[in-house]
């Protein structure tokens, strides 16, 4: 197991991104939520992993290419790799679904983000692959949108996504960490855990929300 591998099981069982975004915000990074609606639309849990980023484009024409960069970008995919699709929030089509998510899970991508609409919902739900999108479409996405560039930054939402920052994501939202401050906000992230365990116990034993937050410094 590598040491991402180890990282990335302890961080599903015991993280979320309030706590992610909390940490960010200490460090001044105050952007790095990305903007609502998101709907989980498969899989359960928290969803964390490095950007295998795309980037999409509407067309109107015949793709000469089909589908060539998109399955390319899956290929390369490696266990841990959250599939990002930047398509500027396009509801032309479903441009993800039950066989990419399925190529996808083979190559132990976490799962997938798509700043668009997917399909094979029900499909996808039954293989409980995290899935987060804008909404569906049940259209094809043959000659109507295409990726034009992999592993490339992007924007999703308002929010930079450069290869390999770390995206999370969960019934709360979508926050991004910069691959050039994942080490520190990770470790407060770990803190900040930490610190609401005692919160929460000691609020349960009969103390005052104002008492413990003077003490803890955290709500």
């Amino acid at each position: 197991m590598t040491q991402d591998a180890h990282n990335f099981a302890r961080i599903r069982v015991a993280l979320y991104t309030a706590v992610i975004a909390d940490v960010l915000d200490a460090l001044g990074l105050r952007s790095q939520v990305v903007a609502p609606p998101w709907q989980r639309l498969a899989g359960s849990g928290l969803l964390v992993g490095r950007a295998k980023t795309t980037l999409w484009e509407e067309i109107d024409t015949l793709d000469p290419r089909p589908y060539e960069l998109e399955l390319r970008a899956i290929d390369e995919c490696h266990a841990d790799d959250v599939f990002v699709a930047a398509a500027a929030g396009s509801m032309r089509s479903g441009i993800w679904g039950e066989l990419l998510s399925t190529a996808a899970q083979q190559r132990g991508c976490a799962g997938a983000l798509i700043d668009g609409a997917v399909r094979d919902v029900a499909k996808m739900s039954e293989m409980r692959f995290p899935v987060f999108a804008r909404g569906t479409c049940p259209r094809d996405s043959l000659h109507r949108q295409r990726v034009t560039a992999v592993d490339t930054s992007v924007e999703v939402g308002g929010v930079r996504i450069d290869p390999g920052d770390l995206v999370f994501a969960d019934v709360d939202g979508v926050v991004v960490v910069p691959r050039a401050v994942e080490r520190e906000a990770l470790a407060k992230a770990w803190e900040k855990v930490t610190a609401e365990n005692h919160v929460r116990d000691e609020i349960r034993a009969g103390a005052s929300a104002g008492e413990v937050f003077r003490k803890h410094g955290v709500l």
